[in-house]
């Protein structure tokens, strides 16, 4: 691997993750609510009113690791570099195309990013702000100056489309970028997790299965099945999940705004993952905030877990509405549970 070149003194200390080029990637499949209500017991109206989403995009010929690449491309050409200037690569994901290799070992492959080290994070839809803080404790202590970070799901494998109740909410894609080592950039961040809850939005993997498990009796064979094609689906309690966000999201962006020692009136702009508009409205309700200052995406993407933030921060970089020396914040929240909020100068 490459020399990094390891800071020094006060050189170190005040280095900052700057995000210095961005990138998305969505499924060419765009399905609307319309089309959903074709093929299961639903409406435009139900899904809107509840969520506001109104379409997704789903994978058919793409993959988790295809839009990835294709997300970072975009962010490298933005950031004026080329795949062999990165020195580590994090993905944050919940369906990578598989188990191992991890898809930020992929994408290097995909990108011939020959230089870096690459491993994935799974954090949910905290994900890429998980993968942000960590490229700023890395940036910190010396050890890269060039990172790229990643969000990419495919959810659509993940859902029960039986289920009428879960599988609207989701889509596919995946956001990337590229982050640098600068005197600006991010100013605070926290994260934290509540595992003690995290049965209210899970996704069973794969149990053991070895020649030494009990046999389950013939009698029950047909009941176990059943129960395994259930737990192989995403579940949720989505009650528990919206009480979680709008009572922890608010909460999570005040000690972040007080550790950065910023007023929420100077962000000009939230950028939270997009669930449900709901959850948003609630936030910048609490916050006090004109919800102007909330962007959204999942009108047209719906929630698409890790991918979602760095998604709609791509969106609102390429329509210019971010302009240098701007703060603004960046906030996930979802499975674990997991939440993590950051301040950053743009």
């Amino acid at each position: 691997m490459a020399d990094c070149g390891l800071y020094v003194g006060k050189e170190r200390e005040t280095m900052r993750a700057r995000i210095c080029g961005t990138g998305s990637s969505l499924p060419n499949l765009r399905v609307t609510n319309d089309d959903l209500s074709a093929i299961m017991e639903t409406s435009d109206a139900w899904i809107r009113s509840r969520t506001g989403i109104g379409a997704r995009h789903l994978a058919v010929e793409e993959t988790t690791t295809s839009m990835a690449a294709e997300a970072s491309r975009q962010a490298l050409a933005q950031a004026g570099m080329q795949p062999d200037d990165l020195e580590l690569i994090l993905a944050a994901t919940v369906s990578a195309d598989h188990v191992i290799p991890p898809l930020a070992c992929e994408v290097q492959h995909a990108l011939g990013a020959s230089q870096a080290a690459a491993y994935d994070i799974c954090a949910a839809c905290a994900g890429f702000i998980f993968a942000l803080q960590m490229a700023q404790a890395y940036i910190q202590s010396g050890m890269y100056r060039k990172i790229l970070i990643i969000g990419a799901e495919t959810l659509s494998k993940l859902l029960d489309w039986s289920d009428r109740s879960t599988c609207v909410l989701f889509g596919d894609g995946a956001g990337a970028a590229v982050v640098c080592a600068d005197e600006q950039g991010m100013i605070a961040g926290i994260q934290g997790s509540d595992g003690s809850k995290g049965m209210a939005l899970a996704c069973m993997g794969r149990q053991p299965n070895h020649p030494y498990l009990k046999q389950v009796p013939e009698s029950s064979g047909q009941n176990a099945k059943a129960l395994e094609h259930v737990s192989a689906y995403v579940q949720m309690n989505g009650q528990e999940v919206y009480k979680f966000a709008v009572r922890t999201v608010p909460k999570c962006i005040q000690q972040v705004l007080e550790k950065a020692n910023v007023q929420p009136e100077e962000i000009a702009m939230f950028l939270l993952h997009q669930a449900n508009e709901r959850i948003i409205e609630a936030v910048a309700k609490r916050l006090q905030q004109p919800i102007e200052k909330f962007p959204i995406c999942l009108e047209e993407c719906g929630n698409i877990s890790a991918a979602s933030v760095p998604i709609l921060l791509d969106r609102v970089n390429q329509d210019g509405k971010l302009k240098k020396g701007d703060k603004i914040i960046l906030a996930g929240f979802g499975a674990g549970l997991t939440w993590g909020a950051a301040v950053l100068t743009w």
